[in-house]
C-alpha cells in the first residue's frame, strides 16, 4: 500500500469511528432510558448497541494500526497504548491514546461481565461516556480534515445529537429523583 492509501484510509477510518462510536453513545444512552426503537424489541436496542460498539472498536483498530503502518508520520505502538509519549504531536495523539485505553477497559470488562459482577462492569463502563468527548477532541485537534466543511458538520452533527441524548437522560433522572416512594409505586403499578 502507497503512503496515500494509508493516509487516505487513516483519515476515512477516523471519521467513520467518529459516526459509529456517536450512535454506540446514543444507543447506550437509549438503553439506559429503556428506549424502544423502530421495528426492535428492546432487548434488539441492546444487541445492536453491543454489536455496533464491536464495530466501532473494530474500526478503531483499524485506524490505530493504519496511523502505526504509515511511515509517513512516526507513530509507534508503545503510541497507541502510552498517552503523550509520542514525538508527533503529544497532546492531540495523547488524547487518542486516552480515549482508546479508556474504551479498551470498557471493552475487557463488558468481554468479563460475567465474572466482574454488574457493579464493577457498570462502574467501568461509565469510562464510555468520558471516550467519546476525548476522542472528539482529539480528532478535531489532529485531524487533517478537521477545518473541512464537510467535516465541521459532521462533527456539529454529532456533538448536537449527543447532547441532545444526555440532556434526555439527565432530564429522566431529574424527575426519577423526584418522585416519592407512592409516586413509584403508583407508576410501576400502571406498566
Amino acid at each position: 500500500m502507497t503512503s496515500e492509501t494509508l493516509w487516505y484510509a487513516n483519515r476515512a477510518t477516523g471519521a467513520v469511528c467518529l459516526v459509529l462510536f456517536t450512535v454506540v453513545v446514543l444507543l447506550g444512552i437509549a438503553v439506559r432510558l429503556r428506549t424502544r426503537l423502530p421495528g426492535l424489541p428492546r432487548f434488539g436496542t441492546v444487541a445492536l448497541h453491543r454489536t455496533l460498539s464491536l464495530s466501532a472498536t473494530a474500526f478503531l483498530t483499524l485506524h490505530i494500526a493504519v496511523a502505526v503502518v504509515d511511515g509517513y508520520v512516526d507513530i509507534t505502538v508503545l503510541d497507541a497504548f502510552v498517552p503523550f509519549v509520542s514525538d508527533y504531536q503529544s497532546l492531540w495523539l495523547g488524547l487518542g491514546t486516552v480515549a482508546f485505553d479508556l474504551m479498551l477497559a470498557v471493552l475487557v470488562t463488558s468481554l468479563l461481565r460475567d465474572r466482574l459482577g454488574h457493579r464493577a462492569w457498570r462502574a467501568v463502563h461509565w469510562l464510555a461516556y468520558a471516550s467519546w468527548p476525548v476522542a472528539l477532541v482529539h480528532g478535531i485537534g489532529i485531524g487533517t480534515d478537521a477545518g473541512t466543511d464537510w467535516m465541521t458538520w459532521l462533527t456539529v452533527a454529532c456533538v448536537a445529537t449527543v447532547i441532545t441524548a444526555f440532556a434526555l437522560r439527565t432530564a429522566q433522572a431529574v424527575r426519577a429523583s423526584r418522585q416519592t416512594p407512592a409516586a413509584l409505586l403508583h407508576t410501576e403499578g400502571a406498566h
